[in-house]
């Protein structure tokens, strides 16, 4: 089994806008950091190599993240221990806080990359349940056989 995360974001502004020209600017370097890192498997990306452009809201301002990593500890060495730390401690440069869940992860068998749909699925089931082995955060940790 593999690890999939959905991340979302809500833009402060329009992605072309001066006020998210610094995050746009990192993306290619942070992506490229995701996609060379330790136990990294897949990203959802479209033809500009991000995936800033795929809408799964009815807000143009949500923007979306997602990939399967082979374990919690790649994952957690990636956002935390590269410098992704970096851009994150700038978030609030980008976005707004949000209020409901903007973080999910789940298991899914090698070789399956899950959809965009699946993501909103199970970030609105975290919402609504709370964390189980279907949908969780960094604070669980469920392992595959929780399954």
């Amino acid at each position: 089994m593999h690890l999939a995360q959905v991340n979302i974001a809500k833009m402060k502004a329009p992605i072309d806008s001066p006020i998210m020209a610094d995050f746009v600017n990192n993306l290619d370097s942070i992506n490229a950091i995701a996609d060379k890192s330790k136990g990294f498997v897949w990203r959802l990306k479209d033809e500009e190599d991000n995936a800033t452009a795929i809408k799964i809201f009815d807000n143009d301002y949500l923007i979306i993240n997602m990939s399967v990593w082979e374990n919690a500890t790649s994952l957690k060495d990636y956002v935390y221990n590269s410098m992704h730390v970096e851009v994150l401690k700038r978030k609030k440069e980008w976005f707004d806080k949000m209020e409901d869940m903007h973080m999910a992860l789940w298991y899914v068998k090698e070789g399956i990359f899950p959809t965009p749909s699946e993501a909103k699925e199970r970030l609105e089931y975290l919402q609504t349940n709370g964390e189980t082995p279907y949908a969780f955060s960094f604070k669980s940790e469920f392992k595959p056989e929780d399954l």
